[in-house]
């Protein structure tokens, strides 16, 4: 029941996200939780290993290259999920920024015990 409440949580930011950037566009509510599953899977499978890929470049750049990671991420679920659409590499970037605000802050006030521990 948790997975269930956090994909709704997960659809439910990245339709805030669109909504709010002009450059991404969900068609549905099934494709924003299809999004998210997506996201969700791409982070933990091939983000880390790009992470640690480029960890000298991040190293150098104190971080921001990681945003870069983050946005190529965003990109690649855009081109996986038929109903989620991402116009460019700055609206990926914003989109990440963005659902990870909203993200927390649903997390914040609908999520789990396990979530609320600070």
């Amino acid at each position: 029941m948790e997975t269930l409440i956090k994909i709704v949580l997960n659809a439910l930011a990245v339709m805030a996200a669109a909504y709010l950037l002009p450059g991404i566009a969900v068609e549905n509510f099934l494709f924003a939780a299809l999004a998210a599953v997506v996201l969700v899977l791409v982070n933990a499978t091939l983000k880390p290993l790009l992470v640690i890929l480029t960890l000298p470049v991040t190293i150098i750049t104190l971080g921001i290259f990681y945003f870069v990671i983050n946005a190529l991420m965003v990109m690649l679920a855009g081109w996986i999920v038929p109903g989620f659409s991402v116009s460019g590499f700055f609206s990926a970037l914003l989109f990440s920024l963005i659902f990870t605000v909203i993200k927390f802050l649903l997390d914040r006030i609908f999520g789990s015990e396990e979530g609320k521990k600070f």
